[in-house]
């Protein structure tokens, strides 16, 4: 998915790809990824950031025929010798046919 020759097929499965992008740093794939009405101009990963491990906590919706999507999930990452986590509830949607980050609903 990150070199553009396949489309997620779920929305799960876009935030897994999604979280592999963090964790390779491509930004690019990212910006792809995101909804056109919320994508940022652009986007600087931090390379002292190293992503370690992902747990999807939560879907609801997402599937092949649904148009909108939430997942829940934990990442977990090191900051030098400094383990932190990141959880949210990502918002998914079908733009031009096919899954997109949107938003998180956690606020």
């Amino acid at each position: 998915m990150h070199r553009g020759e396949a489309d997620a097929p779920t929305a799960e499965a876009l935030m897994r790809s999604r979280y592999a992008a963090f964790a390779v740093g491509d930004p690019d794939y990212l910006l792809r990824s995101w909804h056109s009405r919320t994508r940022p101009p652009r986007l600087h990963l931090d390379p002292a950031q190293r992503w370690t491990r992902l747990e999807v906590l939560d879907t609801d919706r997402g599937g092949l025929f649904d148009s909108t999507g939430t997942v829940q999930f934990r990442a977990h990452y090191r900051d030098g010798r400094e383990p932190g986590t990141v959880t949210e509830r990502s918002r998914f949607v079908r733009e031009d046919g096919r899954w997109v980050y949107l938003d998180d609903d956690l606020g």
